[in-house]
């Protein structure tokens, strides 16, 4: 057993009189992978932001003891003054977290944001600095890392931006790399690809790391040893084989449970004569934009045909930037497709507004309902829960008079499986998976046809995301609903699908039954996608 990185003993963070972590202790093997799993609140980034001093919120009390061991003394970073903190932060230890756009400086370049934590920690001459930053961006796998020197964050997809952030993290070597959550806004090959550089970087730089995560399928790749959290209490400790062969705790084994995986059984099948829905035929769309070299277009969907059966699911599935929340955007008028036909009932949903004027319009765009990926941006957060869900009732006249949209609110939160009472709740006061439960509450306030899903589990725990996914196939049995469900995640897509269509750039893959195409999938894209899903237990070599 290699010799600890870091060694915390006995952790306790008070905010005010709320105990947030409760007497941690863990150890970081030297060249190893920890990795902390928990569910959202469960005092996975709490723990480690205190460890590391580099926690800041307003009276929050720290105790007990965190030491980082160096080559030649070792340093207690639980009390110790900012101007060790600073020396320790970015050069010891560095941070990778979840969304790299808000944690990239959109003013600065590429290498600007690199050589910044060099020239803090190693004063190297502005030649050097440089050569140092390019040798980062090649080593991360950024393509053309040299023109991308120049750039800035906005001109990066989210898993190009990641890249940059681990880049700047490693800049000093340190002993430490902190990566929270870098995963979970990404797509599944974007994960994977992520995953297997960061093994690669911690071969080649030797450097311990620290992986917090809520989804167990995730740490099993990266961790030689996990420690799972709940309200901020350690529950289990051990290699990572022995958590997914012989988890002692019926948390752990939650965690394991709602994990989604390739195999699992769809929904109950719908008649194959079954009547015909919604219709797409020849969807086109194109955007312009402007670029270095002047304007240019993006041909964002190309002649995409499919249609969904009244009370089946179509799962459309893809990458990031493969189109699939552009087709949303077509159906729902956000965006005017350049080409093709949509037809919802019988009803042609593109010329609806032109024939039959804006209450046409009105009163066909009802029936379909939309619930977007991030549930806390989608609610005004101004605006309790009841006036939210209230909202599109009292916009299409659904209901007469106050008390009539007040019992119908009451009846939506309490069809989602929460209580009436939280009509009076505000957003910030839910959970992630209570407020997505108000969206579809939302949604469903429409009585819509068709109820379109825009990776609307994504952004959950995948315990939080099983809920989800059980409430949305339990209101489809009950109320009859039809679903288009957006998503990058196959295991998931299988679950919920009758029928799955695979999009690439825009394009259809591979459009089949989900039986079928699970069964034998044809393109080597779809075998791409499947190959980038979190096995069910880690592979033996990759430990």
């Amino acid at each position: 057993m290699s010799a600890p990185v870091l060694t915390v003993e006995d952790l306790h963070v008070r905010i005010g009189d709320t105990h947030i972590v409760r007497g941690v202790s863990l150890r970081v093997r030297r060249e190893a992978t920890l990795g902390i799993v928990g569910e959202s609140g469960s005092g996975k980034s709490m723990t480690v932001l205190a460890a590391t001093g580099l926690l800041d919120a307003p009276g929050a009390v720290v105790t007990g003891s965190s030491v980082l061991a160096g080559e030649r003394d070792s340093t207690e970073l639980i009390g110790a003054s900012p101007r060790t903190l600073r020396g320790v932060h970015g050069g010891r230890v560095g941070f990778v977290f979840q969304d790299p756009g808000t944690s990239l400086n959109p003013l600065l370049t590429l290498e600007r944001q690199i050589t910044e934590s060099l020239e803090a920690h190693r004063h190297p001459t502005r030649r050097a600095a440089k050569a140092r930053a390019l040798e980062l961006l090649e080593a991360v796998g950024l393509p053309h890392p040299e023109d991308r020197l120049r750039s800035y964050p906005h001109q990066l997809s989210g898993g190009q931006r990641q890249r940059v952030m681990i880049a700047i993290a490693l800049a000093c070597d340190p002993e430490l790399l902190i990566a929270d959550e870098p995963t979970t806004s990404l797509d599944v090959t974007t994960q994977a690809q992520i995953i297997d550089l960061v093994a690669d970087l911690q071969r080649d730089f030797g450097t311990a790391v620290v992986w917090i995560s809520h989804d167990l399928g995730v740490i099993g790749q990266v961790a030689d040893d996990v420690t799972v959290l709940a309200a901020g209490q350690v529950v289990e400790q051990a290699p990572v084989l022995d958590v997914f062969d012989h988890p002692q705790q019926p948390y752990t084994r939650q965690l394991l449970d709602a994990r989604p995986l390739v195999g699992s059984a769809g929904p109950p099948p719908v008649a194959d004569d079954a009547e015909t829905l919604l219709e797409v035929v020849g969807l086109d769309v194109r955007f312009p934009v402007t670029t270095p070299t002047g304007r240019s277009t993006v041909h964002a969907v190309q002649n995409l045909s499919f249609r969904i059966r009244r009370g089946a699911t179509l799962g459309l599935v893809g990458e990031s930037g493969s189109g699939k929340s552009t087709v949303a955007a077509a159906l729902t008028g956000l965006v005017r497709p350049d080409a093709g036909t949509v037809t919802l009932g019988g009803d042609d949903v593109l010329a609806v507004g032109r024939r039959g004027g804006r209450r046409a319009e009105k009163a066909l765009r009802r029936r379909m309902g939309l619930v977007l990926q991030d549930p806390f941006a989608s609610l005004n957060p101004r605006l309790p829960v009841g006036a939210s869900v209230g909202e599109p009732i009292a916009v299409h006249e659904l209901r007469e008079g106050k008390a009539d949209r007040q019992a119908r609110v009451e009846e939506l939160l309490e069809l989602v499986g929460l209580p009436a009472s939280f009509a009076d709740r505000y957003p910030h006061e839910l959970s992630g998976g209570q407020r997505q439960r108000v969206s579809i509450a939302r949604a469903l306030g429409l009585e819509p046809e068709l109820l379109i899903l825009d990776e609307s589990t994504a952004s959950l725990d995948v315990s939080v995301q099983a809920q989800v996914l059980e409430l949305l196939a339990d209101l489809q049995q009950r109320l009859g609903l039809t679903y288009l469900f957006i998503g990058h995640d196959l295991a998931v897509i299988q679950q919920v699908s009758h029928d799955v269509l695979v999009l690439r750039a825009g394009r259809a893959v591979e459009y089949r039954p989900a039986a079928d195409l699970f069964a034998e999938p044809r393109d080597d894209y779809t075998r791409s996608l499947l190959a980038a899903i979190p096995p069910a237990r880690p592979p033996v070599e990759s430990l």
